[in-house]
C-alpha cells in the first residue's frame, strides 16, 4: 500500500465499532490511511467490539461521554485540539453531530459526512432527523458522500443535498486476503446451495426469497440465509409453512462468511432497498452468480449480465426464475472476480484521498 508522503491527521467518527456496513468500511478506511502513514483517530459514542478487530493499533481510539450533547461537545473540543486536516463521519446521527462539532470547533470547512443508507431504512427519530436536515448539514460542511449513484441520486433529489458538493465513492467491499480464483467446472459441480447474508429485518424481505426457493423444481436445492434480527420468528414460521424445514436453515451471524460462500453455488439478495451491498461485493469475490432484486446499489455493482440477475423488488417468480436459471448454469467465475477488484480498500483510499486533498485545498481555516 503507497505511503502518502505528507502525512496528516485525520479524524474519523461514528456511532460506535458495531457490525453494521458503515461502520466496518469506516473501520477499514482509518485502518487504510493509517497504514498510509496517516495519524488518525477514530472517535465513538460508546465502546463496541463486532468491527474493533478492523481498527488497527496504529489508529487512536477516543470514546466520548455518553449523551448526545455531551459527545457532540467533547467531538468539538477533539477537533479543536487536534486540528485534523479533515473530519470525517458516517450514518446520519453521526453526521449531524459531526456537523454540529465541527461548527462549534470553527472546522466546519474541513468536515466530510456520509451515507451508506436511504432514508427510509432509518427507523430512529433522530435518524431521520438527521437525514431531513441534509439540506442545511451538506450545505455547511465541506462535502458529502453517498455509496452509490442511487444514494446519491436519492439525496439530491429527495433530501435536497447540493448536487455540486455530493459525490459517490463506493465501499471497499472486496475481502482481503482475496478468495483464489474458482473454477467454472468446480463450481458447476458444487452441491445447489444458495446463499445470502444480511441482518433478519424486513428491509432484507427474505420472506420474498423463501416463497421463491419454495417454487423451486430441484428437491436437492438447500438455502442458507446468515445473520439475526427481529424477523427471525417470522421467518422461522415462513419456512414451517412452506414445508422447507429440512432444506433451509437459519445459523445464525456470521463474522466470517467466506466459508459459506466457497461452499455456495448462487448467492440471493432480495432486499427491498440497499444503498450499496457489501455482501454483493463479497459473493462475486467468491465467483458466485448474484440474483439480486432492482434495490439500489446492486443493480450498479452487477452491470453486466454475466455477474447475475436483476429482478423487480418483491416478485417472487421472477426471483425464482433467476435462481432456477443460475443453479442450472452458474456460469463463469472469472468476471465475477475481475469485476470484484473494483471495490478494493486501496481504490476506496484512493478516491477518499482525493477528496481530502480537495477540502485542504479550499478550507479557509488554519490547517
Amino acid at each position: 500500500m503507497p505511503t502518502n508522503p505528507t502525512p496528516r491527521a485525520l479524524l474519523f467518527y461514528t456511532h460506535a465499532l458495531v457490525g453494521g456496513g458503515a461502520e466496518r468500511v469506516w473501520a477499514r478506511l482509518a485502518s487504510g490511511f493509517a497504514a498510509r502513514g496517516d495519524r488518525v483517530i477514530f472517535a465513538v459514542d460508546f465502546e463496541a467490539n463486532a468491527a474493533l478487530p478492523l481498527l488497527t493499533k496504529d489508529v487512536t481510539l477516543e470514546v466520548l461521554p455518553r449523551g448526545h450533547g455531551a459527545a457532540t461537545l467533547a467531538l468539538a473540543k477533539l477537533i479543536r485540539a487536534q486540528r485534523p486536516a479533515a473530519s470525517l463521519s458516517a450514518i446520519s446521527v453521526s453526521n449531524l453531530k459531526h456537523a454540529l462539532a465541527a461548527h462549534l470547533a470553527g472546522r466546519a470547512d474541513r468536515a466530510i459526512l456520509s451515507y451508506h443508507g436511504f432514508f427510509d431504512s432509518e427507523p430512529e427519530r433522530l435518524s431521520r432527523l438527521g437525514y431531513r436536515l441534509t439540506p442545511l448539514l451538506a450545505r455547511a460542511t465541506a462535502a458529502t458522500v453517498a455509496v452509490s449513484q442511487a444514494l446519491r441520486r436519492d439525496l439530491i433529489a429527495r433530501l435536497h443535498a447540493p448536487e455540486a458538493r455530493t459525490t459517490m465513492i463506493s465501499n471497499p467491499a472486496a475481502p482481503e486476503p482475496f478468495p483464489q480464483r474458482v473454477d467454472a467446472g468446480a463450481l458447476a459441480r458444487r452441491p445447489p446451495l444458495i446463499a445470502a447474508i444480511g441482518r433478519l429485518a424486513p428491509d432484507k424481505d427474505f420472506v420474498t426469497l423463501l416463497r421463491a426457493f419454495a417454487r423451486l423444481a430441484d428437491p436437492a436445492a438447500r438455502l442458507v440465509i446468515l445473520g439475526e434480527g427481529p424477523e427471525r420468528a417470522r421467518l422461522e414460521g415462513e419456512i414451517a409453512a412452506l414445508g422447507l424445514g429440512g432444506r433451509v436453515a437459519l445459523p445464525g451471524f456470521a463474522a466470517s462468511p467466506g466459508e459459506v460462500l466457497a461452499e455456495a453455488r448462487v448467492f440471493a439478495l432480495s432486499s427491498r432497498r440497499e444503498a450499496f451491498s457489501l455482501v454483493c461485493v463479497e459473493a462475486l469475490a467468491h465467483g458466485l452468480p448474484v440474483v439480486a432484486t432492482d434495490c439500489g446499489g446492486p443493480g450498479e455493482i452487477l452491470n453486466a449480465a454475466a455477474l447475475g440477475a436483476i429482478t423487480p423488488v418483491g416478485d417472487v417468480e421472477a426471483f425464482a426464475r433467476a435462481l432456477a436459471e443460475r443453479l442450472a448454469d452458474p456460469g463463469d467465475p472469472e468476471p465475477r472476480q475481475t469485476r470484484a477488484l473494483d471495490f478494493t480498500l486501496a481504490a476506496a483510499l484512493d478516491r477518499y484521498d482525493r477528496l481530502i486533498r480537495a477540502t485542504v485545498r479550499h478550507a479557509r481555516s488554519r490547517g
